[in-house]
């Protein structure tokens, strides 16, 4: 048993009037113990779910993104006007909303914006779709590449995913204690703003719970991450709704500037493409990268436009929509899935070249 691990559950685990936040160094030793294997499996699942309980402050949420920064893969910076966005998005999947994001990495990095996701497979505790799955159907399979060929991809192509299975093997045990609690722990919420990039990044994360805004917005002060942007989400990820308006948080400082998109102003009809079956999800959004009209084209225009918006390619949101228009039906957008699924296979074949 570790006495100093001990001692930390003891603070977030002894009640509201006793109980005590974690100092930033103290919640990223507690993290490295856990994914060290250094605590007991009862001391680390107790943490687990004490902490939930106690609801993460965002210094400690900074502490345990140290310690992922410590521990965890990094691609290296890469030459570009725009800084990499890098995409939060809830490892556990969706199982209600059809997920948008890899059409809107496609078309930022057609754009020339880059684009790092990251995320692994079918988790709990929803165990919904992953991003991954939707990647493999499009032909583009991250979870056969090492970190060395994902920053090749990287730098080819604009476009990158750490796959976290493969690329933070520590992070496994983690999640085996998440399915045996059934409730996510704040790693959950940590993961949705950490950047395994080593440059300055946009951050773009989403959220369910207001609460969950604030602790964001600490961490990433205590952070000193100057650009950041966070979204009331579909199912806590970073697509816009449609059937809302979004309500989008803008780093600024000394406050974060609130935004609010209603669809209906821009002419989007007000409801979500539902998620059917992963096969029906990838006809769709091949059908969207073909150019065709459809509910799921509209969510890439809604959701493309925002962010060519946001990452200064267009001065507006109505330019924005436009672009991602013209760059879905003029075939920009599938091109750059060729490229990419071209950069993933020849970094393969290179790989097997020294076997």
């Amino acid at each position: 048993m570790s006495n100093i691990f001990r001692e930390l559950l003891k603070k977030v685990g002894s009640g509201n009037h006793t109980g005590e936040n974690l100092t930033r160094a103290e919640a990223a030793a507690a993290t490295k113990m856990m994914l060290l294997g250094e605590a007991t499996p009862a001391q680390i699942g107790a943490f687990l779910i004490a902490h939930r309980i106690k609801r993460p402050t965002g210094e400690e949420l900074a502490g345990m993104l140290d310690t992922y920064e410590e521990l965890g893969p990094k691609l290296q910076a890469i030459d570009s006007v725009h800084l990499p966005m890098v995409f939060g998005i809830p490892y556990d999947g969706r199982t209600r909303t059809a997920p948008i994001s890899p059409v809107t990495a496609l078309l930022l990095a057609a754009a020339g914006q880059p684009v790092v996701m990251h995320g692994g497979n079918r988790l709990p505790t929803k165990y919904g779709l992953p991003l991954i799955e939707v990647w493999q159907g499009l032909g583009v399979d991250w979870t056969v590449l090492s970190l060395s060929k994902t920053q090749q991809v990287f730098e080819q192509t604009g476009l990158s995913f750490i796959y976290v299975p493969k690329h933070f093997p520590l992070t496994t045990s983690i999640w085996e204690y998440r399915d045996q609690l059934g409730k996510r722990p704040p790693f959950a919420t940590m993961e949705l703003i950490w950047s395994p990039y080593a440059g300055d990044a946009h951050v773009v994360a989403g959220f369910v719970h207001p609460p969950t805004e604030a602790m964001f917005q600490g961490a990433l002060e205590f952070k000193q991450v100057k650009k950041y942007t966070l979204i009331k989400g579909l199912e806590g990820s970073n697509d816009l709704p449609r059937d809302r308006t979004a309500i989008i948080a803008l780093s600024a400082s000394p406050d974060l500037e609130r935004l609010l998109l209603s669809p209906h102003d821009y002419g989007f009809t007000t409801k979500n493409v539902p998620l059917a079956t992963t096969e029906e999800l990838i006809t769709q959004i091949q059908d969207v990268l073909a150019g065709k009209p459809g509910e799921l084209m509209q969510t890439a225009l809604w959701n493309g436009g925002f962010y060519l918006w946001q990452s200064g390619i267009c001065s507006d949101m109505r330019s924005g929509i436009a672009q991602a228009e013209e760059l879905l039906t003029n075939g920009a957008v599938a091109t750059k899935l060729q490229e990419l699924v071209q950069a993933v296979n020849s970094s393969l074949e290179n790989a097997f070249q020294y076997i």
